[in-house]
């Protein structure tokens, strides 16, 4: 007799990324690889000024060009596209895909040629020639909001995007403000801490840069668009919108996506220029976007100012916040762009029960770039600035910045919690995620160790921060396409499984945390599985990847989706066994009557009988398939502690990270070792923006860190070995108990590194250093300035 071997529960364990191999191999298909029969290649003329109205346009020396199909200007490309659409309610000017008169930022498309390679087409782009009427360029975004040295949009007094919004203690739902509350938390204050701080603008700088390309058949009427894109489903919705197309007619790919980090859920202008340039011509067209494009293209991260006034009681108890944000868009809206900055203030209250909350937003055009999301969207923002703070009140108090956190916690008996400014967090145990992250870094052997380094001369500091971020985005109340998520399920004749997800992943390893699922669920080998995505032609609906979601709201879809198909099968196994459906097993490849092995048959013989069902269970149709959406009713709240260790150079001002601490709470792990990868690239990219990152414009509006000669990004040389843990909070917004750990990294990373330098200069008499952290800048006030 044959022994069924025992598979191995999966959910949990550290199963490696089914997804690698192809990617490492260079067997993976991007949109670059994708060449279709007779396709052209599109390039941009792009803006070399800030701010200008476009004179004259001479196109004749392009259009002469061998081997140039056709050139299109601003004017032209506006009888194809409408004004691009955003997904917020906020007031937006027109935005065309190309500039039709007036160009309000360097990049932005002018005009764009079609030709047969990519070669021919950016030699052409560059010999059109262009005429401006420079304007001012608007870059000092606080002057820009008393409208000088010029309005960008006229119907935008002093380019206020979004005017003065408030959010928190006071604030009505109708916007009516009562200040009593705020006033008094003030009044009764011993300590007023306030701050101006700036979080910096970031380039995305994904690995890949974008990439598309459009197919229009005449003959069938149908547009297939392949993207590097985070969300297929919403670019086949606004590609239909923008081309006159029926949802039905478009197909959306997202292949390989080789990073987006937020950068890639917008619809970009090219991406409309390509659908509509395809359908005007009727033959495929490619446009993949260089280096130094992506620069000046695709959106840009972050810069918001703050300006912070955190009241306490001499013994540290927080008694009031004032957070007066102040957002640098850029020129224009883009998809997301006002919502961004609205996700700063939802998460003000941060960790902590704090009495009275006061939170103000205005989000302000400039000549630059416009922002969207970037890994953390709005999040990384407020822990930055509420824990910067909340150093700086510890420094002032003379308190252990962790006992200060203590003081001031949400105690896990409060959830679910409803913070001042509208949040409802769903679960959370602060403390154990803060006395776990001591423990690891060996907070009191740090401290001695950092005190006898400066008993010699050295500058060491150490830092310490908190955060909670608002992940799994899902309530459809709460975004503009949807917020649920779809998947289906389907056991084939053969026994092997097939799952499409309307997540679109690109680096969250869903390939693998899925079929762990999938495998447990049914109780078959994971090597049975396969997980379809990025394809509206496959994956019948879906919303993307974004927000940390594809876990705790794609893989619920997911989960539910299965037990459907499961209960089915229970049936159709039942018949075969006659036995109760509720009695089985499925487990090692077999489903057997639960206490008796030996009725067990396998896997493959029932998903066969349920083909050819023969007979036909009574109140069953054959097959075994089914779909499933889910709506959260609320976002999931993870929160961890991250601690560091730097050290400044006394004679360069050079900052080197000793050492990185991170205890981070996500609810249930489906795979822990993916976890700790995605906790390790966003810890990167905190780490960057903190120490050597920054997006810098001259007073001109010029980009002057357009190329990776100028912007630099981290290597791995730049950090220690990051020491990670976790806590374990499970949310009860969704079965599965996950809260989402995509953007975690960014959070914590930022605030305790920046404290840490702080602390390493505090001979220096410094309190606050706004990132990045520059050697000059730090350089300087060693040698007696000021940051």
């Amino acid at each position: 007799m044959a022994i069924t071997p025992v598979l191995p529960k999966l959910v949990g364990e550290r199963v490696k990324r089914r997804e690698d191999p192809r990617l490492i191999q260079g067997r993976a298909t991007y949109v670059d690889d994708v060449a279709l029969v007779g396709m052209q290649h599109l390039a941009f003329k792009r803006s070399d000024i800030a701010h200008g109205r476009i004179r004259s346009m001479d196109t004749s020396a392009a259009e002469a060009m061998e081997g140039v199909e056709a050139v299109f200007t601003g004017a032209q490309m506006a009888e194809l596209l409408a004004p691009m659409p955003i997904g917020t309610p906020f007031p937006s000017p027109d935005h065309r895909a190309v500039a039709v008169d007036t160009v309000r930022y360097v990049g932005e498309a002018v005009a764009v040629v079609v030709a047969r390679d990519r070669y021919v087409a950016r030699d052409a782009a560059d010999t059109i020639v262009v005429t401006y009427d420079p304007l001012p360029a608007v870059v000092d975004v606080e002057l820009a909001m008393t409208g000088q040295p010029t309005v960008i949009h006229p119907d935008f007094a002093n380019n206020l995007a979004v005017p003065l919004v408030p959010s928190g203690t006071g604030v009505s739902a109708s916007g009516e403000v009562d200040d009593s509350a705020i006033d008094e938390a003030f009044a009764r204050a011993d300590v007023v801490i306030s701050q101006r701080m700036h979080n910096q603008r970031l380039a995305p700088t994904t690995m890949e840069p974008r990439g598309v390309v459009a197919h229009f058949e005449p003959g069938k009427g149908t547009m297939t668009i392949w993207s590097s894109t985070q969300n297929p489903h919403i670019l086949r919705t606004m590609i239909a919108a923008m081309t006159g197309l029926g949802q039905h007619q478009v197909r959306a790919i997202a292949p390989e996506v080789g990073g987006g980090f937020g950068a890639k859920i917008n619809i970009y202008a090219e991406e409309y220029v390509a659908a509509a340039i395809s359908k005007r011509i009727g033959i495929p067209v490619k446009w993949s976007e260089d280096r130094s494009e992506a620069f000046v293209a695709t959106t840009h991260g972050r810069d918001i100012i703050g300006y912070v006034d955190l009241a306490a009681t001499r013994d540290g108890k927080v008694l009031g916040l004032k957070l007066r944000l102040i957002a640098d868009i850029g020129a224009y809206n883009m998809l997301l762009t006002a919502a961004v900055p609205t996700l700063t203030m939802l998460m003000a209250n941060a960790t902590y029960d704090i009495p009275a909350v006061r939170v103000t937003l205005t989000e302000v055009f400039t000549n630059k770039t416009p922002t969207d999301a970037y890994r953390g969207a709005g999040r990384p923002e407020a822990t930055y600035f509420v824990e910067r703070a909340m150093d700086m009140l510890a420094r002032e108090l003379r308190m252990d910045p962790a006992d200060l956190r203590r003081r001031n916690f949400i105690g896990p008996d409060q959830f679910p919690f409803t913070t001042q400014t509208g949040a409802v967090y769903d679960s959370g145990d602060y403390e154990k995620a803060l006395d776990l992250a001591l423990k690891t870094a060996g907070w009191d052997q740090l401290k001695a160790e950092r005190d006898a380094a400066r008993a010699e001369g050295r500058l060491v500091g150490l830092g310490l921060a908190m955060y909670v971020e608002v992940c799994g985005l899902g309530p459809s109340s709460s975004l503009p396409t949807g917020g649920w998520e779809h998947s289906q399920v389907t056991i084939e004749r053969d026994g092997r499984i097939s799952a499409t997800t309307g997540a679109s992943p690109h680096g969250q390893g869903n390939e693998t945390t899925f079929a762990q699922m999938l495998a447990d669920q049914f109780g078959v080998p994971i090597e049975h599985i396969t997980i379809l995505h990025g394809d509206t032609g496959v994956v019948k609906q879906g919303i993307g990847t974004f927000g940390s979601r594809s876990q705790a709201v794609g893989g619920t879809a997911l989960h539910l989706a299965g037990a459907k198909v499961k209960a089915k099968m229970a049936k159709f196994a039942a018949a075969l066994l006659e036995a109760d459906e509720n009695d089985l097993v499925f487990e090692n490849g077999t489903i057997a009557v639960k206490g008796a092995p030996a009725s067990a048959r396998s896997f493959e013989s029932i998903a066969a009988y349920a083909y050819v069902p023969v007979p036909l269970p009574p109140g069953l149709e054959p097959g075994l398939s089914d779909e499933a959406f889910f709506e959260p009713a609320n976002n999931t709240y993870p929160f961890g502690c991250h601690i560091s260790m730097i050290e400044i150079d006394r004679e360069t001002g050079e900052p080197r990270l000793l050492k990185l601490v991170a205890v981070d709470d996500a609810g249930h792990l489906i795979n822990p070792l993916i976890v700790e990868g995605q906790i390790h690239g966003g810890l990167a990219q905190g780490i960057g923006q903190a120490l050597i990152e920054e997006v810098v414009y001259g007073d001109d509006g010029q980009l002057l860190t357009g190329s990776l000669m100028d912007y630099a990004i981290p290597r791995a040389g730049d950090f220690p070995r990051f020491e990670l843990a976790a806590t374990v909070t499970p949310t009860p917004v969704n079965p599965l108990g996950a809260k989402g750990v995509g953007e975690a990294g960014t959070l914590g990373a930022t605030p305790c590194v920046v404290a840490g330098a702080v602390d390493a200069l505090a001979e220096f008499g410094v309190t606050h250093i706004d990132m990045m952290l520059r050697p000059e800048k730090l350089w300087r006030i060693i040698q007696g300035g000021r940051p």
